[in-house]
């Protein structure tokens, strides 16, 4: 495979996500939409380490690996999902560009990682402009649950990256494979407890939008995009794989808006431009403290 073919798989995956996780839990719920994609990735995945012949390692190590993925997997996302029914598809990909923002700040705290850089500190105020923006408006021109959805998103993002740190604490010695296996094991058998106890039933239909949703969501969003993400950070730059961030929310936005008609006020347009300003000084004043160093 083409290292640029590679490269714009991962692009057009992570834009079209959003959008597909709106549609997923069209008329069947959320809990179902996510259920039903971690079962279909976690089968693919299997599937795929069979044909590789690889092991899973069961070390304590590993097993604490899987838990801090299976976090991210199915505390983040299940939030994520919940979250989508209320706000815009294109607004939940731009407040995941916060990700390595609230990432450095975890990793500060918890790993000493150095934090507080002339660049870094700028692209966090930035973020933190840019969501005020956001959440300014909303007070004024959105529903309860239009605001809460924003708050539960912002929180799956946090969750997210502490997941991110807690695996990088941890420091398993597995493969990606086999962390993505093992994270979407248990977060399917938690998923399977939410519905015992929940008491949720199956849908008696599922639209084919959202039918197809959730299996372009577990072949591509859980899989696909994860393997050619790993195949291109191999080959390309830091630079060039930082962009992804601020390529894919603006890509989110757009598709939002004419495949789903999605209105988005001006303010929260600009406090979205802000947030990826401050990731674009955040990623790009990062790798120049790198370079130097």
């Amino acid at each position: 495979m083409s290292v640029p073919a590679a490269y714009t798989g991962v692009i057009l995956i992570w834009a079209t996500t959003p959008l597909a996780i709106k549609w997923s839990g069209e008329s069947v719920g959320f809990l179902f939409g996510v259920s039903a994609r971690m079962l279909i990735g976690l089968a693919v995945i299997t599937l795929l380490m069979l044909v590789l012949r690889r092991p899973m390692s069961l070390n304590r190590k590993s097993l604490q690996a899987y838990a801090g993925v299976a976090m991210a997997i199915y505390g983040a996302m299940s939030l994520v999902y919940w979250g989508a029914q209320f706000i815009p598809s294109g607004l939940i990909s731009v407040l995941f560009g916060l990700t390595p923002i609230i990432t450095g700040l975890i990793a500060g705290a918890w790993l000493g990682e150095q934090v507080f850089t002339r660049y870094r500190t700028a692209g966090m105020l930035l973020g933190l402009l840019g969501l005020a923006l956001i959440f300014g408006v909303d007070f004024s021109a959105r529903s309860t649950e239009g605001l809460l959805g924003l708050v539960v998103v912002v929180v799956a993002v946090m969750l997210h990256a502490f997941s991110m740190v807690w695996v990088k604490k941890i420091d398993a010695q597995v493969s990606a494979l086999e962390l993505t296996t093992g994270g979407l094991l248990l977060a399917n058998i938690l998923f399977l407890a939410t519905w015992l106890l929940s008491g949720f039933s199956l849908p008696e239909t599922v639209p084919d939008r959202s039918l197809w949703s959730i299996v372009y969501l577990g072949v591509f969003g859980s899989v696909v995009g994860f393997v050619l993400f790993y195949y291109a950070l191999k080959r390309l730059q830091a630079s060039t794989m930082a962009l992804l961030t601020l390529i894919t929310p603006v890509l989110a936005l757009l598709l939002g808006r004419l495949l789903n008609n999605e209105t988005i006020g001006l303010v929260t347009y600009a406090g979205s431009g802000v947030i990826l300003l401050g990731l674009l000084v955040y990623q790009f004043g990062l790798l120049r403290i790198t370079c130097r160093d």
